[in-house]
């Protein structure tokens, strides 16, 4: 047996570094030795599940990740699809969870560069910013303050560094009071003829440090963000990063210039865990060492030492490997943007990354410990569902008030159905999120087709800023367009994670198909809790099993993404509280002609409204739906279930519709089911409408499902009565079984919706469903600031 010597840490040392003890074992194992201190906090970061996904990877396996489109999927920094006239979309998504729970702007802002850094270290110009959030209850003056705070730090890094922020989603529930979620997702359109790639390569290439200076912000961040949130976190402010976003712009054109040179062979972003990430992981993904000198480094505060300068994570700043002899053209462009930029490492043959300090070497680790051989947990699965999760889809409507055509009784009283419609408006997961891109840059760099609000996903003009040799046609003959997505329906995913997150990619799909565009990949934002918990490793399991079967049948392969546990908050008592389980799934859609897209709301009085998907009549149920959870309190049931058959039918129903000019407007049924679907777009295009259900008051289906139910690849059209034959000649071809007129777009000013027997169950002016649509959010933030 041999030994080591004496342990030179305590477990609690090792234990703050995010270290197992058995990993700890391992660790003296593959050096030969105890590690030093710089040492063992590399390890810390690199081993955490943020850099390494060690609980996740061998669940990250089963997903599709190769394509027609696909030119670079999941390993890089971000993603590349083919989007056709020889352009190419790069895209990812990326959270900052933790730092943004302990300091909101920051925390938010910092992950807006973290993203945009991932798109343009490929050599691609970022076009697009979108957002998915997650807080707690609205009405808590603490999560009034983060997401005051989130949406703050999200405008200000995306409005000064110049970027669009298009779209994205926010939500509210108590289930995320302690851990906000913050996921970022960027797009950016390539400039190089070559892809820039991330492994090191070429024995005496120099290694050229760029961008901003270290200082001690932003220490160990990667293992921060792999640990649960307890009321200590709070004081962990210096884990949290401090962004610069007008460096920030400076560092996207001056590597964008230096890619074109030809000199640059790898370049890597420094990100989570900072130096120490950067040259071990281009050590390893070029099978080659890295030789770096930290007193090459500049620095902005004086006596930092190794472990400070390998695991801070300083803003703004890259490596990379430049062609040997070629380096001092690629300072120059870095000096003329005013940046730093200095020769700190020389790539090398034994693989291993070697660190100096002050001439003494201060670290030493094979590259592919660090990087590609780290642990892998392949955690054992429960063998059948959790308690909570199967008395959940015990629950029935049959649980529920009767109804009929005049509401429901609730707690006594009787609640109308323009009640209950506005009591959803007024809820801030659906309401209007003006309060938030109102203050986002949707508009600059003039691309942005369809504006946040007014559609179910982003449109962005494809415009390249100059020729290159990729493009086959001129860029004045362009006239392509992108759209993207965030999606997730997390109480769908808690209550059934398998089909919770089918749903999320069908949702997603859908929302492409209603602005006219073809779904072509995926990146994906795995938010759960702690894996170590037979439900949490459960919940994440189920949920990848879902969203790769999802990715499969709507043929949309996963480019890449990143994975976020250990989302959980120990109250006072030592209790650990996770969220939900939030796969967000980040999609793009390709648009070939941009005179051939939609937004959801009404266009014209007299345009006809057909419901694509399951009809009226079919039983759709209120399991997990927002109603369910709004007007009575209850989170249960089971979600909607995927057809998938249907799901493509209808999408490309859609979709043809519209580019064959027939579809006016197109809005997917979601939370709130129809009603509120149809309610969304009477304000979005200020037009009133009358729909007649075909049902009767004797009909047996509850009145309240069929409002407000959930699920059924349900797609809202309008068409105008000059198209009408023709759209339903093409409807009774392609989906006779699933398309159904539903009423007509009115100047009314009112939405009137009456069964098949003209009893009313609905007569609400657009004035009063806007009072409560557009308000919701900032009057409750009106509240929090006069208090």
């Amino acid at each position: 047996m041999t030994t080591f010597g004496e342990n030179p840490f305590s477990p609690q040392e090792i234990a703050s570094e995010g270290i197992k003890p058995e990993e700890y074992t391992e660790i003296v194992r593959r050096l030969g030795r105890h590690p030093n201190k710089a040492e063992l906090g590399m390890f810390g970061v690199m081993w955490s599940e943020h850099c390494c996904y060690k609980n996740s990877r061998p669940l990250l396996k089963q997903f599709p990740t190769t394509g027609p489109r696909i030119l670079v999927g999941p390993g890089e920094n971000a993603g590349v699809v083919d989007i056709g006239d020889g352009l190419q979309l790069a895209f990812k998504i990326e959270s900052h969870n933790h730092p943004s729970a302990v300091e909101p702007f920051q925390g938010a802002a910092t992950g807006v560069g973290g993203i945009l850094r991932d798109i343009f270290t490929m050599g691609a110009r970022p076009i697009a910013l979108l957002n998915s959030l997650r807080f707690g209850d609205l009405n808590d003056p603490k999560t009034q303050r983060l997401f005051t705070g989130v949406v703050a730090g999200i405008s200000h890094y995306g409005n000064c560094v110049g970027v669009p922020t298009v779209g994205g989603e926010v939500y509210f529930d108590p289930a995320y009071s302690g851990n906000p979620l913050v996921n970022v997702m960027a797009l950016g359109l390539m400039e190089t003829s070559e892809i820039v790639k991330s492994g090191a390569s070429g024995f005496g290439n120099p290694v050229l440090y760029v961008g901003s200076t270290t200082g001690r912000d932003g220490m160990g961040g990667a293992s921060f963000a792999s640990a649960e949130l307890t009321e200590e976190s709070m004081d962990n402010r210096p884990a949290v990063q401090v962004g610069d976003p007008f460096v920030e712009k400076s560092l996207i054109e001056a590597c964008l210039e230096a890619f074109k040179t030809g000199a640059v062979v790898a370049a890597q972003d420094m990100g989570a865990a900072g130096i120490t990430c950067s040259t071990s992981e281009m050590a390893a993904k070029g099978g080659v060492g890295i030789d770096f000198d930290l007193d090459k480094i500049p620095v902005r505060e004086s006596g930092m030492i190794p472990y400070e300068y390998l695991l801070s994570e300083s803003q703004e700043r890259m490596l990379f490997v430049a062609e040997k002899g070629r380096e001092q053209e690629l300072i120059d462009i870095f000096h003329r943007w005013g940046l730093q930029a200095v020769v700190a490492g020389t790539v090398i043959e034994e693989p291993i990354v070697r660190i100096w300090f002050e001439g003494k070497i201060a670290a030493e680790i094979p590259a592919d410990a660090l990087a590609e051989n780290t642990p892998l947990y392949e955690r054992e699965l429960l063998t059948e569902p959790p308690e909570y999760a199967q008395k959940a889809w015990q629950w029935t409507s049959d649980s529920l008030p009767i109804c009929n055509a005049a509401g429901i009784e609730i707690a006594g009283s009787l609640q109308t159905w323009n009640d209950i419609l506005l009591t959803l408006l007024d809820t801030p997961s659906i309401a209007s999120k003006s309060w938030v891109y109102r203050q986002y840059d949707h508009q600059v760099q003039n691309n942005t087709v369809l504006l946040p609000g007014g559609a179910d996903a982003a449109v962005v003009r494809l415009r390249p800023l100059e020729e290159t040799p990729t493009l086959t046609s001129p860029i004045a003959n362009l006239k392509s367009g992108v759209a993207a997505t965030v999606d997730c329906n997390s109480r769908y995913v808690y209550l059934d994670p398998y089909e919770g997150a089918k749903a999320v990619v069908a949702e997603a799909a859908r929302n492409l198909s209603c602005v006219g565009a073809e779904p072509i990949a995926v990146t994906d934002n795995l938010n759960f809790g702690s894996p170590e918990k037979p439900i949490g490793y459960w919940q994440l399991s189920s949920a990848c099993r879902g969203l790769s079967e999802g990715c499969r049948e709507l043929g949309t392969p996963v480019t890449g993404g990143n994975v976020s546990l250990y989302n959980e908050t120990f109250d006072a008592e030592g209790n650990p509280q996770p969220i939900y389980p939030t796969p967000v799934v980040g999609m793009v859609g390709l648009i070939p002609d941009l005179t051939k897209i939609c937004g959801q709301g009404w266009q014209n009085v007299g345009d006809v409204i057909y419901l694509l998907g399951l009809s009226i009549q079919s039983t759709i149920e209120l399991g997990a739906s927002e109603y369910l959870a709004t007007i009575h309190h209850t989170i249960a049931g089971k979600p909607p279930r995927i057809d998938f058959d249907l799901e493509r039918r209808v999408q490309k129903a859609c979709r043809d519709g519209i580019r064959s000019g027939w579809v006016n407007s197109a809005h997917d049924s979601a939370e709130g089911g129809v009603a509120v679907a149809i309610a969304e777009s009477c304000l979005s295009g200020n037009l009133g409408a009358e729909i007649n259900f075909p049902i009767g008051v004797n009909n047996n289906s509850r009145f309240d499902e069929v409002l407000f139910g959930e699920g059924g690849a349900r797609i809202l059209v309008s068409v105008s009565e000059e198209n009408q034959e023709k759209w339903e000649s093409y409807l009774e071809e392609h989906i006779p079984e699933n398309c159904q007129l539903l009423g007509t777009v009115t100047n009314s000013g009112n939405l009137t919706i009456l069964t098949g027997d003209n009893q009313k169950l609905v007569q609400v002016s657009i004035q009063d469903m806007s009072d409560r649509y557009s308000q919701a959010i900032s009057n409750r933030l009106a509240i929090y600031t006069n208090t």
